[in-house]
């Protein structure tokens, strides 16, 4: 990458010499029509006289009057947040970035390459002519709305990620001389930072993996900042700032879509249900320990044991909707299982809910002995 830089980076930006703008135009004007004057008055006054020297003032005057002619191109009027790189027969003259009206070199030529290119098209018969874009530089913020691609993801697994980058010229020099089109350039950088980042992480998370490892999709920040990082990296020789990378789309590719949306609502249903054992379990231990500490029933281990395979799907908060017809489903598959709905109460019924709760686990403990 160094010895990269010191080959491209052949330029150093510097400012170039400018003259006031309004003192050359004025200047420019009073040549203008002194060489007019002396061209048209001056024969008229001196051709009966001297015919000589009336000549003389005319070529005087059409000289002067091409050499203002050759001053006009150097006005130059620059708006804030706008630079124009200057070159002086094919070689680097300087940058020009303060806002204001000047007057450069006439033979100074402004440059560029992320302008639109001059074009002339045809419709219907009708011809329009575009002349490209202005040879002037923007220094504000801009924005690239790199289009969504298809990338594999850590474990192959195709997805659809769009990204919005923000960014800004940071130096002329490096934008104009050391790429092609530094537009075409960040573009082309960014695919490839895009590409290069999420085939190092999953997707989403399966059941076995560590749910501490990061994920596209539960780390997206994370991830954008590290995009930005190796973007950075990649357009530092362009002149190019990055100040954020957005993921602006995250998705499977559509010919897996389907079959991944079946993996994750078979994987909601099992963690649904793991819930409820949880909790129910959770439920079940609470309720042994205020029989106990209330002295209300004097459980052995046998009938501990019994209660707690009876119990643990009997009871359910009312407000737990998600959870219901898994409820339902694992109450069904054990023996001598009742289900309760503890009106009022939501997921977690021993908190809701403790004094019904207890009483249904005494009266339940009751009705099996």
């Amino acid at each position: 990458m160094e010895m990269q830089e010191k080959i491209v980076n052949r330029y150093t930006e510097k400012p170039v010499k400018t003259k006031n703008g309004f003192v050359m135009l004025a200047l420019i004007l009073v040549l203008f029509f002194g060489s007019i004057a002396a061209m048209v008055c001056g024969p008229v006054f001196l051709s009966s006289t001297n015919m000589g020297a009336a000549v003389g003032i005319a070529i005087a005057g059409a000289l002067v009057l091409i050499f203002d002619l050759f001053l006009m191109p150097g006005l130059k009027i620059l708006n804030p947040n706008e630079a124009l790189v200057l070159t002086l027969f094919g070689k680097y003259h300087g940058t020009l970035k303060k806002d204001g009206y000047f007057w450069v070199n006439p033979f100074c030529e402004g440059i560029n390459p992320g302008a639109a290119p001059a074009s002339m098209t045809t419709v219907n018969g009708n011809t329009s002519f575009s002349f490209g874009g202005s040879r002037k530089i923007s220094l504000k913020t801009m924005t690239l709305n790199n289009e969504k691609q298809t990338v594999n993801d850590e474990r192959g697994n195709p997805i659809v990620i769009g990204t919005i980058v923000i960014w800004r010229i940071v130096d002329t020099t490096k934008a104009v001389f050391n790429v092609q089109n530094y537009r075409t350039f960040l573009g082309t950088q960014c695919d490839s930072a895009t590409r290069n980042i999420a085939r190092m992480y999953p997707y989403d998370l399966m059941d076995d993996d560590d749910q501490g490892e990061k994920t596209l999709r539960g780390s997206s920040q994370e991830i954008a900042d590290m995009m930005k990082k190796d973007l950075q990296d990649r357009v530092a020789m362009a002149g190019l700032e990055i100040l954020e990378v957005r993921i602006t789309h995250l998705s499977y590719a559509p010919e897996i879509a389907a079959a991944m949306l079946q993996r994750q609502q078979a994987e909601a249903i099992v963690a649904a249900r793991k819930k409820i054992v949880e909790g129910a379990v959770g439920m079940v231990e609470m309720a042994l320990e205020q029989l106990q500490d209330q002295r209300i029933v004097d459980l052995d281990e046998e009938r501990k044991a019994a209660m707690v395979s009876n119990l643990l799907v009997v009871l359910c908060g009312s407000k737990d909707r998600a959870n219901r017809k898994a409820a339902r489903e694992l109450a069904e598959q054990l023996p001598q299982a009742r289900l309760h709905w503890i009106a009022g109460a939501g997921h977690e019924a021993n908190l809701d809910s403790p004094e019904v709760m207890a009483e249904l686990l005494r009266g339940f403990y009751q009705s099996l002995s």
